[in-house]
């Protein structure tokens, strides 16, 4: 007899393991999801209005260097190269994201070689920082304080809702500076956008007869008891309702505008300055530049605390949230027949790739062993 398989959440986490679950033979899955489609917030759609394919969530831009990852996602659609090429309007300026030559020529108003433009920089940084322990402190030590104010002080501050000084310095880590002209925003090996959008892709991976889809009903925790075994990628906390307090999220907010032609050239536009109150528009029709439209749609974001009715987008993970995770994490460790997996489950700030490349590493596991022994986690949140 196959055994039943629970999973909460119908995006990249959940739909994953069901279909690798439902592959072997072993199991039937039923997947639920409180909202009206697949993909979580990778969902995208045609705009009524100008007929291009929106991000509804946000832009999702592919990138990834596991072969094993971009093998899988071509199997179930067409992936488009896709440069993701970000500029930043500053107060001095439009320049291009990440930190490059050019901006950095740009920006002083020089004409150095990759050389002198390193070793420039270099003397930019405040040297008496050691071991930078804020993200205020990872840029004034690496970047200056004339780069930091105008890239990243108001544009952080607006995205995470503190002071950069009490963010930890490894969100930085994720900015590179580079000393030639290349202005990829991502480094992965492999990138593009699903010719058909992302929520194509996750109904392809659902489509299986032993993979039944809840759309708009949710699976509750007392419901644990029904299966063999739960995947649950809704958030951790909201598992154990809340009873210890609320994790911190940030959330999106999202204003839809139309214009005629080409609204501002480029995909992504963040606003750095402090006093502009959302982070970016995005341009959503230069997300699919091999389709033509007459009309484009855009959406300036905003990035808010989650409140209890907001969509978690990701995590805070400030020092008081970590410590209230590991009472969490103690929590869950004390449940039977259940996996927290994605990133509200493990409460970790994941790209879809990492989300992928997890499942089909926890898949490799379920399948290899008993359900008795499958893993709390798909990787585990304090780690």
């Amino acid at each position: 007899m196959k055994q039943h398989i629970g999973i909460a959440g119908a995006g990249f986490a959940g739909a994953v393991l069901a279909r690798e679950l439902a592959e072997s033979g072993k199991f039937i899955i039923d997947v639920y999801d409180e909202r009206s489609h697949v993909a979580g917030n990778c969902h995208t759609k045609r705009d009524d209005s100008t007929g291009v394919m929106i991000h509804e969530y946000g832009p999702h831009i592919f990138n990834t260097s596991r072969e094993d990852v971009w093998e899988y996602i071509q199997r179930w659609g067409e992936m488009v190269p896709f440069v993701n090429r970000v500029k930043a309007h500053t107060e001095k300026g439009v320049f291009s994201l990440p930190i490059n030559l050019l901006t950095i020529n740009q920006f002083f108003g020089k004409k150095f070689s990759p050389l002198e433009a390193k070793e420039f920089v270099m003397t930019l940084g405040d040297q008496t920082i050691t071991e930078p322990q804020s993200f205020e402190e990872q840029a004034m030590k690496f970047l200056g304080r004339d780069f930091y104010k105008n890239f990243f002080y108001g544009y952080t501050k607006k995205q995470w809702g503190v002071e950069p000084s009490v963010l930890p310095s490894s969100i930085l880590k994720r900015l590179p500076v580079r000393f030639n002209y290349d202005d990829n925003y991502y480094n992965q090996k492999y990138q593009g956008i699903p010719k058909n959008g992302y929520t194509d892709i996750v109904s392809k991976i659902l489509d299986h007869p032993d993979i039944q889809v809840h759309l708009e009903e949710k699976l509750q925790p007392s419901d644990v008891s029904r299966f063999d075994h739960v995947f649950w990628s809704g958030p951790m906390d909201g598992y154990f309702g809340f009873r210890l307090g609320r994790l911190g999220y940030r959330t999106l907010k999202f204003e839809k505008f139309e214009a005629e032609g080409d609204f501002q050239g480029n995909p992504v536009i963040n606003y750095c300055e402090e006093h502009i109150p959302y982070t970016r528009i995005a341009e959503h029709k230069h997300f699919t530049p091999w389709e033509e439209h007459e009309k484009t749609v855009c959406f300036k974001e905003y990035s808010a605390l989650c409140g209890e009715n907001d969509t978690p987008y990701y995590p805070l993970r400030l020092n008081n949230d970590k410590s209230l995770l590991e009472q969490y994490v103690n929590l869950a460790n004390e449940e039977k027949k259940i996996t927290f997996i994605g990133r509200l489950g493990t409460y970790r700030y994941l790209d879809m790739h990492v989300v992928i490349g997890e499942s089909l590493d926890l898949a490799k596991v379920c399948l290899t062993s008993e359900t008795k022994t499958w893993p709390r986690f798909s990787q585990h949140p304090l780690q």
